[in-house]
């Protein structure tokens, strides 16, 4: 009984010790509160019809192509974020996918920073290979992006 008598002190010693400690421990805690504020920067173009970026481009209809053609398309491209950007073109989604061994997509951005709400004029130029055969139809995806 004597036994059970100094187990149950020393485990109840043991348990005000460790609320002690975590109640001591508690009260050596501090919160601090730092205040911030910043900008998002928001990056984005949009691609008209027109320098006054009120037609937006939707898609293009490049129309009939022969063998060994050129073609061109003005559009105007208009930084509509926040922060200045450098352009990038891409094409994706050909269809047929042998139609992107014929033809080609390049346009007359010089790589120089668009700053925000400017406008600048591009112009899209598709080339078709004179070697081209077996394409009646194409389709693809053009993709500008600002970074």
């Amino acid at each position: 009984m004597r036994h059970l008598f100094r187990e149950n002190v020393l485990l109840l010693v043991v348990m005000l010790v460790i609320t002690l400690s975590a109640s001591g421990l508690a009260l050596l805690n501090t919160q601090l509160t730092i205040p911030s504020k910043g900008t998002v920067r928001v990056i984005g173009v949009g691609i008209y019809w027109d320098s006054d970026c009120s037609n937006r481009v939707s898609s293009i209809d490049w129309g009939p192509a022969e063998p060994g053609s050129t073609k061109n398309i003005t559009v105007y491209i208009r930084n509509e974020g926040n922060t200045a950007v450098a352009l990038s073109l891409n094409t994706t989604n050909w269809e047929p996918l042998a139609s992107s061994n014929y033809i080609t997509l390049n346009w007359s951005y010089d790589g120089k920073i668009i700053n925000p709400s400017q406008v600048i004029q591009i112009t899209l130029t598709l080339e078709i290979s004179s070697s081209i055969s077996g394409i009646k139809n194409f389709n693809f995806d053009i993709i500008i992006t600002g970074s």
